[in-house]
């Protein structure tokens, strides 16, 4: 491909998602020279609405960037979840078992708008509504990176490293020789039909529900914005679901011994979210590096999407760092290795909550009720009430 234009840097980042703007702060604050490419409009990802629960870890790497202000003032921290199951909410209190840990409930976009407001107001370069992107030459000490912007100019983008942080739809993975990546994957029989309303939440903090009419959870984005999630069919018709049909639902999975009061209100988003789980292996090619959903996707329930995005992206960032400033390889040699162990242990513990919580499609009431026996089993002993707080939390980034 000709290129009218041709630029440098360290690290070509192709991506604006969590994960893509993460590893440009981290590479910042390294010194390294970092461009991010991104083919939405700004105002596109800054509200591509995404859950957001943030982990221990994840809250504590942002401050340490200095951009978790308005995440402070804005976002709510939660202590605990609770687990509804036979009609009676069984709380799960994290501090107590987990060293004084927490979550923060902050949207996903409104992380990305705090990442890129910060990452522009300091200069940095970021483009958007970047098309035809194309990587090359990956095997090589100076892969490149091919796209045209908004105006048309095409442009060559050379760099050391390409950071592949583009999600599961885009090229960087696909850009990878077939034959290289093994891909481990498994699809849920259900998904969750997740709204937005304003109303006044039922709790303070998360309810996760069993229930023979299947999982429900109750969370929020403020004080007066609420997210709840039905479990549904992968391919529901949302024609088929009217907004009293919806909280009737609700209600009716709410219901039971000691029930939280369910405020209705206008609902303002309707969606279907599928259910996966989805990992590649290796985590990288020749010069190029998969972070976030590029290479891992996990099915919602354990809320560890966008913290492992986060998780990857660090351990990215320190390889970069000695990559540049030691001209050692060894530990962009291991990124893919050291990612995995968390990934995989993500992917443990997001099957297991999906596992434990949703109605089986096919009726069987022998599987409901080991749900129940293991449920109780969680909610009884000290010991799995620790695993799940701990899982929950989050393990360190170090």
């Amino acid at each position: 491909m000709s290129s009218a234009t041709t630029s440098r840097t360290q690290v070509g980042i192709v991506g604006a998602g969590p994960a893509g703007l993460f590893l440009a702060h981290l590479l910042r604050r390294e010194g390294i020279d970092a461009v991010v490419l991104e083919t939405r409009s700004r105002r596109y990802v800054e509200e591509r609405i995404r859950a957001g629960v943030l982990e221990h870890g994840t809250v504590a790497l942002l401050d340490e960037l200095g951009l978790g202000t308005r995440m402070h003032r804005e976002g709510l921290t939660h202590a605990g979840i609770e687990l509804r199951f036979g009609g009676r909410s069984h709380r799960i209190d994290f501090p107590a078992l987990t060293g004084g840990k927490t979550i923060t409930v902050y949207g996903q976009h409104e992380v990305v708008k705090d990442l890129i407001a910060a990452w522009l107001d300091g200069g940095g370069d970021l483009r958007f509504e970047v098309a035809d992107v194309a990587v090359h030459d990956l095997e090589s000490t100076l892969p490149r990176v091919t796209f045209r912007d908004a105006g048309g100019t095409v442009h060559e983008l050379r760099c050391e490293v390409i950071a592949g942080c583009d999600g599961f739809h885009g090229i960087c993975r696909t850009s990878i020789p077939h034959g290289v990546l093994t891909a481990y994957e498994r699809a849920y029989p259900y998904a969750w039909l997740g709204i937005l309303a304003q109303s006044k939440p039922v709790s303070d903090e998360l309810i996760y529900v069993n229930h023979d009419r299947g999982f429900a959870l109750f969370s929020q984005r403020s004080p007066t914005v609420t997210r709840y999630y039905l479990q549904c069919a992968p391919d529901e018709d949302l024609g088929g679901w009217s907004d009293d049909r919806i909280w009737s639902e609700l209600h009716a999975r709410l219901a039971g011994e000691q029930t939280p009061r369910l405020t209705e209100g206008p609902i303002m988003q309707k969606g279907v979210t599928a259910m996966r789980s989805f990992v590649v292996e290796p985590m990288q090619y020749g010069r190029l590096f998969l972070a976030g959903d590029a290479a891992h996707i996990v099915p919602p329930t354990g809320a560890k999407g966008m913290n492992l995005a986060v998780a990857d992206v660090w351990v990215l960032a320190r390889a970069l760092a000695t990559f540049f400033t030691a001209a050692s390889t060894s530990a962009l040699e291991r990124y893919s290795e050291t990612c995995l162990r968390r990934v995989w242990r993500a992917q443990r513990f997001s099957w297991w909550m999906t596992s434990m919580l949703h109605r089986a499609v096919d009726g069987d009431r022998f599987g409901a009720r080991l749900q129940l026996a293991e449920l109780d089993y969680v909610t009884g002993s000290l010991a799995a009430s620790t695993s799940l707080a701990e899982n929950y939390v989050g393990a360190p980034l170090s």
